[in-house]
């Protein structure tokens, strides 16, 4: 057997799937390269090789925290708690209709009622927190009220999923069991579908809520109150160590909530 029969024999690809391997990777480069010309077009690049030093000049202006200060961010903290709870229930009573609507098993119609109720779904889960408050401010003006309603109207869409997929996944036999007792529509949700579903329910519901208290604490940067609304104050004044203590009762606000999420959900599930 010849040198070149062997060669032959051990070729991972062939010729053909060599050639477009590369011409693979040559787009991928090009690709790669367009793209960061794209992103660095406006780029001014001084303001980039000067940012380790501005980071260190903010870093060390931000350092010792004003622990003082930290008696003008309890009533912020009280409202963001306010704002994260409140639109959470807000959420939460909406997206329970919603999610049986949206379940195919629970829906009256699966080709006209389930379409709007995933549409409602879809719409809430397309659009951040922060731009609806933003849209509410300068609707209802600004204030704790635009937080809640923005809160409630993103906590639809997450809730009524995850919530009629539960439902979807629930065992028929129960309620083919309720069912055969002769129960009405009401009956069979409340003693077939409920019991299997509530665990879920109370689980998605903490896990929003935990959410929320983090998405809560920068909505007043657009008026929506609570502890953004101070960050914002003290971003535009310069008050650095203020920042910090702001930073510092944010990230203690979300460690609680989500030991608060963790416990309650390990109680529930």
């Amino acid at each position: 057997m010849t040198t070149g029969t062997l060669e032959s024999q051990w070729q991972y690809r062939t010729p053909k799937q060599r050639l477009l391997r590369w011409v693979g990777w040559f787009w991928l480069v090009a690709l790669t390269v367009f793209c960061w010309q794209v992103m660095t077009r406006d780029t001014i690049w001084a303001f980039v090789t000067d940012a380790p030093r501005q980071a260190a000049d903010i870093g060390g202006r931000m350092v010792p925290p004003a622990w003082g200060y930290i008696n003008t961010l309890w009533e912020p903290l009280w409202d963001t708690l306010n704002i994260a709870t409140l639109g959470t229930l807000l959420g939460v009573i909406i997206a329970v209709p919603v999610a049986f609507l949206a379940a195919r098993n629970t829906t009256p119609s699966v080709y006209l009622v389930r379409p709007v109720a995933l549409l409602i779904i879809v719409a809430s889960r397309s659009i951040n927190s922060l731009i609806w408050a933003l849209l509410l401010v300068a609707i209802i003006g600004p204030g704790l009220l635009a937080g809640i309603i923005a809160i409630g109207l993103r906590s639809i869409g997450f809730v009524a999923k995850l919530l009629y997929e539960a439902i979807e996944e629930i065992d028929e036999k129960q309620v083919e069991a309720v069912r055969a007792t002769g129960g009405s529509g009401l009956q069979i949700i409340d003693y077939g579908i409920v019991p299997q579903v509530l665990p879920t329910f109370w689980g998605i519901s903490v896990f929003r809520w935990d959410i929320n208290i983090r998405e809560s604490t920068i909505l007043g940067l657009v008026g929506a109150g609570g502890l953004g609304l101070q960050l914002q104050a003290s971003l535009n004044v310069l008050a650095w160590p203020q920042v910090t203590m702001i930073f510092i009762v944010i990230l203690a606000t979300v460690v609680l909530s989500e030991w608060v999420s963790a416990r309650v959900r390990q109680a529930v599930l």
